[in-house]
C-alpha cells in the first residue's frame, strides 16, 4: 500500500512552490513558477500548473492539497479578503482550487502554515508561546499562543510584516496603504533596493563590481557576496538584521514569546541577519522577556510554508474522516 501523500503550496510574492509530501514530511517532486502579480488569471493559471505537475509526479494517489497564500484570510469562507503582493483578495479560492483539482482543499496564511511547521517539528518545538517572520519578498507574521496558532476573529490575525516601526518611513509595498512597515524597511525587497544604493555607492567594492559588470542586485546576490567578506554588503544584511531587531522588539515586549523563528528566502544570510537583530533586542526589549526569548531561523529554511501547508492538509483530511466517522 502507497504512502498517504498531499501536495503542499508555498505561494509567495514572486514564487509558486508546490511538494509532494508524505506522511514523515518528505518532500518528494518540487514544481516551482513564477507568481505573476500584474493578473488574478495568470495567478490562478500558475498555481494550478504546478500543482498539476506535482500531482502527476506523485508515485503515491494525492489526497488533498494545502495552499499557504500571502494574504489576510476570512477562514468561514476560505476566502482572502486582502492580498498585498498578489492579485488574490475577493476570490473563493479554496472552493475555486478543489473545483478547478478534483481535490480537497485546505488554505490558511502562509506564515501561520510556516509557524505551524516549525512548532510541531522544527525551531519552535515544543514552544507553547512563539512568533514567525518570514522575510522574501514581504514579510508574512505567524503567532503561536497556548500551543495553538493564534488566527483572530475571521482569521486575518498576525500581518506581523505591517507593524509600524518608521512612522515617517517610505510607502509599504503592494496593496498595503500605510508609510514605514517592518516590511517596507526589512524585506528581500528592502534588501535590494539597500544593496543597489550600496552599489552605487561603493563601486570599487565586489557589490559594485556586480552592479557595473550588469548583474541584478537581488538579496541572494547580497548575501552571496557578505558571506565572502565584501564589506559593503555585509553593512546591508546589518542595516536590515537591525531593523528586523526594532520589529522583534516590539513582538518581545507585547507578546512575552519563547522563541521567534526567522524563516523565508533571507534567512540565508544566518547569523550576519540574525546577529544584529538580536543586537538590537537586546538594547530595546524590556527584561525579562528580552532574557527568555529566542530568536533562531526555521528548521525548514525557505520549505517552512510548504510543509506547513502539507501538515495543513494532512489534519484537514483527517478531521472531516472524523466527523464523516460521527455523522
Amino acid at each position: 500500500m502507497g504512502e498517504r501523500t498531499v501536495i503542499g503550496v508555498d505561494i509567495g510574492g514572486t514564487k509558486i512552490i508546490a511538494g509532494v509530501v508524505d506522511e514523515r514530511l518528505e518532500v518528494g517532486h518540487r514544481a516551482a513558477r513564477a507568481a505573476p502579480s500584474h493578473s488574478q488569471v495568470a495567478a490562478l493559471e500558475a498555481i494550478v500548473d504546478a500543482v498539476s505537475e506535482a500531482r502527476a509526479a506523485s508515485p503515491d494517489p494525492v489526497q488533498a492539497v494545502g495552499f499557504g497564500i500571502p494574504s489576510l484570510i476570512d477562514q468561514t469562507r476560505g476566502v482572502p479578503v486582502t492580498s498585498i503582493n498578489l492579485q488574490l483578495a475577493g476570490i473563493p479560492f479554496a472552493a475555486l482550487m478543489s473545483e478547478r483539482l478534483g481535490l480537497p482543499v485546505f488554505v490558511d496564511n502562509d506564515a501561520n502554515l510556516a509557524l505551524l511547521a516549525e512548532q510541531r517539528h522544527g525551531a519552535a518545538r515544543g514552544a507553547q508561546h512563539a512568533a514567525m517572520l518570514t522575510i522574501g519578498t514581504g514579510i508574512g507574521g505567524g503567532l503561536l499562543f497556548n500551543g495553538e496558532v493564534y488566527r483572530g476573529a475571521i482569521g486575518a490575525a498576525g500581518e506581523l510584516g505591517h507593524m509600524v516601526i518608521d512612522q515617517n518611513g517610505p510607502p509599504c509595498q503592494g496593496n498595503c496603504p500605510n508609510h514605514g512597515c517592518l516590511e517596507s524597511l526589512a524585506s528581500g525587497t528592502a534588501l535590494a533596493r539597500e544593496g543597489l544604493w550600496a552599489a552605487e555607492a561603493t563601486p570599487d567594492s565586489a557589490l559594485g563590481a556586480a552592479l557595473l559588470q550588469g548583474e541584478e542586485i537581488t538579496g541572494a546576490l547580497i548575501t552571496e557576496l557578505a558571506l565572502g567578506g565584501d564589506r559593503p554588503a555585509g553593512e546591508v544584511l546589518a542595516l536590515i538584521g537591525t531593523r528586523l531587531g526594532v520589529g522583534i522588539s516590539n513582538l518581545v515586549n507585547m507578546l512575552n514569546p519563547e522563541v521567534v523563528v526567522i524563516g523565508g528566502g533571507v534567512i540565508a544570510a544566518g547569523e550576519l541577519l540574525l546577529a544584529p537583530a538580536r543586537a538590537e533586542v537586546a538594547s530595546r526589549a524590556l527584561a525579562p522577556s528580552r532574557d527568555l526569548v529566542r530568536i533562531v531561523a526555521a528548521s525548514f529554511g525557505p520549505e517552512a510554508g510548504m510543509i506547513g501547508a502539507a501538515l495543513h492538509a494532512f489534519e484537514g483530511i483527517d478531521a472531516a474522516a472524523t466527523a464523516g466517522r460521527r455523522a
